[in-house]
């Protein structure tokens, strides 16, 4: 932390032979400041490195679960449609009009389901996930020490908080969402690259005081830990995230677990669209 005016110039905030060496009010807020920092650096890793695993497990999620779910959404649609072929029951035909219409492919349709069918039904390549086909999971981002380490004092020295411009903060909150991509990445020379080019960008033309620096991270810390809560909330409740919370050493075992029943759903909605079709 920058050195008080009270000690440069000896004034009011100084220590005194009369005072007992008691330390100022600045030092003590900046060991708070300092305290309170370090616990939520290491709270928005957590969350960070959380977010990275949550995104990568529904990746693998998708690509290997996926097929499964729109093949028995097929099933049952096609199942519902040779009901209501037999019994001619407006209800049935009703329920199998809808079931048909969830199917309908919409403008975009490839882009939205990564390419597993289009309106003539499944891609080959879909359909191979179905068997026992291995299928290679996402890279699993665990960000090493030193992009830890990285990444924390980036987020100190460009935090937007610390602005004292617009323009300036506009600057930093552009940086640290690179910042924040390079770190979700586990990329460690991209996040020493950012170091550097951090080190010889722009200064401003005036650096904030010792006060001012520290009142603006005491206020971005109170904003950053509720935003980090709600943040961790979230990845908590989801269905992927509570799914990642039942296997999280792993999570692979898990997915084939939750394929294996879905296989054996495939092979009972096929007997019995077989039998309603005989």
């Amino acid at each position: 932390m920058t050195t008080s005016e009270g000690e440069q110039g000896g004034g009011a905030g100084a220590r005194t032979p009369g005072d007992g060496g008691a330390p100022r009010p600045e030092e003590r807020l900046e060991r708070a400041v300092r305290a309170a920092e370090q616990a939520l650096i290491e709270f928005e890793i957590a969350v960070e490195t959380f977010r990275v695993e949550v995104e990568n497990f529904s990746r693998l999620h998708e690509q290997k679960l996926g097929p499964m779910y729109a093949r028995l959404e097929e099933l049952d649609a096609r199942i519902l449609e040779a009901r209501a072929a037999r019994t001619g029951d407006p209800e049935d035909l009703r329920r199998a009009d809808e079931a048909r219409s969830r199917l309908m492919p919409i403008p975009g349709v490839e882009e939205l389901l990564n390419g597993w069918m289009d309106g003539d039904g499944l891609f080959p390549e879909a359909t191979a996930m179905l068997t026992d086909q291995p299928v290679r999971p996402p890279q699993r981002v665990r960000p090493s020490e030193e992009a830890r380490k990285l990444y924390r004092d980036l987020a100190r020295k460009a935090h937007p908080d610390l602005a004292q411009e617009e323009k300036e903060r506009l600057r930093r909150e552009e940086f640290i969402t690179r910042v924040n991509a390079a770190y979700a990445r586990g990329n460690e020379a991209e996040l020493r690259e950012l170091a550097e080019e951090w080190a010889a960008g722009p200064q401003l033309e005036r650096a904030p005081s010792a006060g001012e620096e520290l009142y603006a991270r005491l206020e971005w810390l109170a904003r950053r830990k509720e935003l980090l809560t709600l943040v961790a909330k979230e990845l908590e409740e989801s269905a992927i995230g509570a799914m990642l919370r039942l296997a999280p050493d792993d999570p692979d075992r898990l997915l084939e677990e939750i394929a294996e029943q879905l296989r054996a759903q495939v092979t009972e909605r096929e007997a019995e669209l077989a039998a309603l079709l005989a």
